[in-house]
């Protein structure tokens, strides 16, 4: 529809949020999929419960307009989440390809961030106060799961996917284990040529009674 108003802006905005809220949805669970971290995987499936949440509001918000929920392609998000499909398509598992998946959440939690406190400010100035809450209260969401992603980022994955760590861990941990296996072996090898030598000891023993 054309844009004539701000009113007519706010819906399009509306839109916009919607289709790319419905993207999410659908590209979420794969983010937690891919994700081998488990903080990482914690964080995207809590994020998918409240986009799911959400789409709810952003439906009770066209109301509010008298206007049928009904998205416009984002081209923003839909941009942010093929890229994300590109990285878990190209990389393997693990810390790089956490830490490309938390720029890529990062993203889109920035362009969301921006959405919802432009619509919140329009809803103010439009006067529709019911608007104006529901928006925020997305916003504070959107906000604190940017914020967890980059603690995240910050606490480990990030150190990991610069320095191999994980990779590294891994392969400590097998040398560590083979290392193990050789020593029970050569124990259990010393012990059976010990009790070998007891009966041979016997046998040359009892001998010299006879």
């Amino acid at each position: 529809m054309p844009v004539e108003s701000l009113h007519d802006l706010f819906v399009e905005e509306l839109r916009d949020m919607y289709d790319g809220e419905k993207r999410l949805l659908r590209a979420l669970p794969k983010m937690a999929k891919a994700a081998s971290d488990g903080d990482l995987q914690d964080a995207f499936r809590s994020h998918l419960k409240e986009t799911e949440r959400q789409v709810g509001r952003l439906e009770q918000v066209f109301k509010t307009v008298s206007e049928k929920p009904r998205g416009k392609k984002c081209d923003g998000i839909m941009g942010i989440v093929e890229e994300g499909n590109k990285a878990i398509e190209e990389l393997e598992e693990g810390p790089v390809l956490d830490a490309a998946l938390i720029a890529g959440g990062q993203k889109v939690e920035h362009y969301e961030i921006a959405s919802y406190g432009t619509l919140a400010y329009f809803a103010e100035l439009l006067g529709n106060d019911r608007a104006k809450e529901l928006l925020g209260q997305t916003l504070d969401e959107e906000k604190a799961a940017d914020e967890k992603l980059n603690e995240i980022a910050k606490s480990d994955v990030n150190r990991r996917a610069l320095t191999g760590e994980g990779e590294e861990e891994d392969e400590g941990a097998l040398v560590r284990v083979g290392r193990a296996a050789r020593r029970g072996a050569s124990a259990m090898g010393f012990a059976n040529d010990k009790r070998r030598a007891s009966r041979g000891s016997r046998k040359s023993g009892s001998q010299r009674r006879r």
